[in-house]
């Protein structure tokens, strides 16, 4: 009976493996300041580069005549498309079909080339 041992029900799982190296700490307030203050200067430098891009206005108004004409490029391109698998399939199929090639021949010359001195069974 001593060697029995009764299962720790105060064990916990190990599926949150990385609970206890989650740093729980608040951060300071000087830290938040620091943090607040980067994240403010990086949306103004952010707004002023996009201040400098010229003619901003025309390229937002042509944005959607230009996504038009993006998908009919795309439904002319279809058909070749097609044409390009086809050829990738083509070439795949060639490469695989020369190494097959060229391992069996040089299985072939192991064969031929094996010391005759073994004995061979009947």
């Amino acid at each position: 009976m001593a060697d029995l041992k009764m299962p720790n029900l105060n064990k916990k799982s190990d599926k949150f493996f990385f609970k206890k190296k989650l740093s729980l700490a608040r951060k300071s307030k000087s830290k938040l300041f620091k943090e607040s203050f980067f994240m403010l200067l990086i949306s103004f430098i952010i707004i002023y580069l996009n201040h400098l891009i010229p003619n901003k206005y025309a390229i937002i108004k042509n944005l959607f005549s230009n996504f038009g004409v993006l998908i009919i490029k795309i439904i002319e391109s279809l058909p070749y498309v097609f044409e390009i698998l086809l050829a990738v399939i083509i070439f795949t199929s060639i490469v695989i079909a020369l190494i097959l090639i060229i391992g069996s021949l040089s299985r072939l010359v192991k064969v031929v080339k094996r010391k005759t001195s073994r004995l061979t069974f009947k």
